[in-house]
């Protein structure tokens, strides 16, 4: 599953939430049991010995304990509790092969945070290279501690980011992993034509409809709110505020406030397209099977004004955010303190990703790829610390492996 949502880029990768997209834990499907390492925090100096407290997950109902293999998921940005809920294939095939089960979270992350702040001087120890230490050593771990895993052979299982890491970590150390399967991981984003997402994303809206009429609404979209933000006596914001059902902290006032809902539209379609599965899912919030077919049922109707078409907007905004109706108002802010929300530290650092729209061959608001701008960014948020060359994963990782 993605989280590719966290993926985009970063002026409008902020991972908004309303009140219903939580992961509710008391209504886990999956059956498992909670762990927890005392992991190291810094794997490559010998600056510190500090360590933190690192969870996984366990689940070994199916385990062949003479010689099972250990299916390893290697978690990515957010709680480890909803990538395992979300994983299906893992626990699908777990019988067949007799295998064990188990979901390691990664640092920074859900409940794994070796520090409770995110002071900028207190996440340098946030990187893929120290998460992949990290699971390495869990995984001897575990074949030291487990009884009858001493020689099982691990596979890596991993989606988007932890797709990556499950490919960079047989790559980096296939002494400890023996084979991994890595889904939608984005290995090659850093190098690829920055244009190259949207018209993927796009070309799902398009299909969704006739004479791709769905993604055609999108794109006229964008100027719509502009032109309702021009409007005299700020009735374009009070409009937007009532038709769009607003929490009061996301009420519209200025153009700044426009840029914000822009880019919550924009990380919502991504997500639907990501999200986009034959089966209704509720990883990054409830949704029915197919969402952008259902999306599109709105935005492929007619329209003759704005108005007309920012309704049509909100009708298929709802179907992410409010699917279940349990939502009493849509809410543009963030609400994790340090939760997934830690990605934009990864996204200033090492997973630097170009992305750009032109609003031609996309549906999307046009947008160059500035990394002047997006380091400005990065710097405001978190310092001025240089990010890294937007190069550096792929040549200490390697590409396409």
């Amino acid at each position: 599953p993605n989280s590719l949502g966290l993926l985009v880029p970063l002026v409008t990768a902020h991972t908004y939430h309303t009140s219903v997209e939580k992961l509710n834990k008391s209504h886990s499907t999956r059956v498992y049991t909670t762990h927890w390492y005392n992991q190291t925090l810094d794997h490559f100096t010998f600056t510190t010995q500090t360590k933190f407290r690192q969870k996984y997950l366990v689940n070994d109902t199916f385990w062949d304990r003479n010689g099972g293999p250990i299916f390893f998921y290697t978690g990515n940005e957010g709680d480890i509790e909803a990538f395992t809920e979300n994983s299906g294939f893992m626990w699908d095939i777990a019988p067949e092969f007799g295998a064990l089960l188990v979901f390691a979270e990664h640092r920074y992350y859900g409940e794994s945070l070796p520090y409770r702040s995110a002071d900028p001087g207190k996440v340098g120890y946030l990187s893929s290279s120290q998460a992949l230490a990290d699971y390495v050593d869990l995984i001897i771990h575990i074949r030291q501690s487990v009884e009858g895993a001493s020689q099982s052979p691990v596979v890596a299982f991993g989606g988007s980011y932890g797709g990556m890491l499950a490919a960079w970590i047989r790559t980096k150390y296939p002494h400890i992993v023996q084979g991994a399967i890595a889904a939608s991981a984005p290995i090659a984003q850093f190098t690829t034509p920055c244009d190259a997402f949207g018209r993927i994303v796009t070309s799902d809206f398009s299909a969704a409809a006739e004479n791709s009429s769905c993604s055609s609404a999108i794109r006229a979209s964008w100027s719509a709110l502009d032109r309702m933000a021009l409007l005299p006596n700020s009735t374009g914001f009070s409009w937007l505020n009532e038709n769009f059902q607003l929490c009061p902290s996301s009420h519209m006032a200025t153009a700044t406030n426009i840029s914000t809902l822009k880019s919550y539209l924009t990380d919502l379609w991504t997500n639907l397209a990501m999200m986009d599965y034959p089966y209704p899912t509720s990883f990054l919030a409830p949704l029915p099977a197919n969402p952008v077919v259902a999306v599109c049922e709105h935005l492929s109707k007619p329209y003759t004004n704005d108005t007309e078409l920012l309704q049509l907007v909100f009708k298929a905004v709802s179907v992410y955010f409010n699917y279940t109706g349990e939502a009493k108002c849509l809410n543009l802010m963030e609400e994790d303190g340090i939760g997934a929300d830690m990605w934009s530290y990864q996204a200033c650092t090492e997973m630097v990703m170009p992305f750009c729209y032109d609003g031609i061959s996309d549906m999307f608001e046009p947008a160059p790829w500035d990394l002047d701008a997006y380091t400005k960014e990065c710097q405001d948020m978190w310092g001025q610390q240089e990010l890294l060359s937007q190069l550096w994963p792929t040549a200490s990782m390697g590409e396409g492996t």
